[in-house]
């Protein structure tokens, strides 16, 4: 199977109707495990020649994150990444480089959480550990 069928059976497994731009988008984001900005998927759509609108990337990047097909993950307020690996996971994020890297869940060891305000569940715990490179 091409990955442009993988790509529109995943979208519409999410209920995403797989329209051109969209389908376009899903192959950079989809083809393998990857954590881009929007800026970093806009600058290779642009490198790849694709005349995909701004705001059309933001707009489905907000659709694929709502209808589970990716995940944010905020590394600050003014920082958002699109993770193609779309179950619960810890990161490590190096300020300098600005790579969002995957924990192997094996290295996480956590210990007893606080019990959630009174008519609530917890439904996921992220850790983003933030690094520098050393100097």
């Amino acid at each position: 199977m091409s990955l442009r069928s993988e790509v529109e059976e995943r979208l519409r497994a999410h209920g995403v109707r797989p329209t051109a731009q969209r389908v376009e988008i899903g192959m950079l984001l989809l083809a393998q495990p990857c954590h881009l900005s929007a800026e970093q998927l806009i600058t290779r759509l642009r490198n790849a020649g694709s005349g995909i609108s701004k705001a059309t990337v933001y707009n489905t990047l907000n659709l694929f994150a709502r209808q589970g097909i990716v995940r944010e993950v905020a590394v600050d307020p003014s920082r958002l990444f699109y993770d193609s690996t779309n179950h619960g996971h810890h990161h490590f994020y190096n300020e300098d480089t600005g790579e969002l890297i995957d924990i192997d869940p094996a290295q996480v060891v956590l210990g007893a959480f606080p019990e959630p305000p009174p008519g609530t569940d917890a439904t996921s715990v992220e850790l983003v550990i933030r690094v520098r490179n050393r100097r």
